[in-house]
């Protein structure tokens, strides 16, 4: 079997093996795919790893070989999913691999924002806090998080993730999701949802 894998560098820069893909067949990674070189790069592949390089219908058609299409990230956008069901090309995602690092990413520039550590942290490197005539030093007002109001767009995993962290952090919770009866179903009590 040969396994191409279009844009390594988004999965592995370096950091990982790709020798447990290795038992499974043939394994040829490039770190990054132009689209003018999919086709030329993919050409024999019974199967093929992407994060980011496109695979819409003129790209598959001009693969006979090909059976499967494993997407590295959450979503199927990159790939024409209609032309690869017609084809029998079987087509998988990832859907959760990012949930707790996207939401942890979440309350990073949720608490950079409330408290501006950065600002303060330079601040502090250059003096200002010794310098300042007061013991309680800030540029900026801080703001704390509980009583303030979170709105969160969508409520898949990722979603749900956020809300349980702001309720820890004691805030209130606002949902929209386009399907109201999903939202009902995941048990937050204290979530408004519009």
């Amino acid at each position: 079997m040969k396994i191409v894998v279009l844009d390594g560098h988004t999965i592995n820069p370096g950091d990982l093996s790709w020798e447990s893909l290795e038992q499974f067949g043939e394994v040829k990674v490039y770190p990054r795919t132009p689209n003018e070189l999919v086709v030329e790069r993919a050409q024999e592949a019974e199967v093929l790893l992407t994060n980011k390089t496109a695979l819409y219908r003129e790209c598959l058609e001009q693969l006979p070989q090909l059976q499967y299409i494993g997407v590295t990230a959450t979503g199927y956008n990159i790939v024409d999913v209609a032309t690869a069901k017609e084809r029998s090309i079987t087509v998988t995602n990832i859907p959760g691999y990012g949930t707790e690092s996207v939401a942890q990413h979440t309350f990073a520039l949720i608490l950079e924002l409330a408290n501006q550590v950065g600002k303060h942290s330079l601040s502090v490197n250059h003096g200002k806090w010794s310098g300042h005539p007061d013991w309680s030093f800030w540029d900026t007002p801080l703001t704390e998080l509980k009583g303030k109001t979170l709105g969160i767009i969508g409520f898949g995993k990722i979603g749900k993730k956020v809300a349980q962290l702001g309720i820890c952090f004691g805030m209130n919770i606002v949902v929209y999701n386009k399907h109201p009866q999903e939202v009902k179903k995941a048990g937050f009590s204290s979530i408004l949802f519009v």
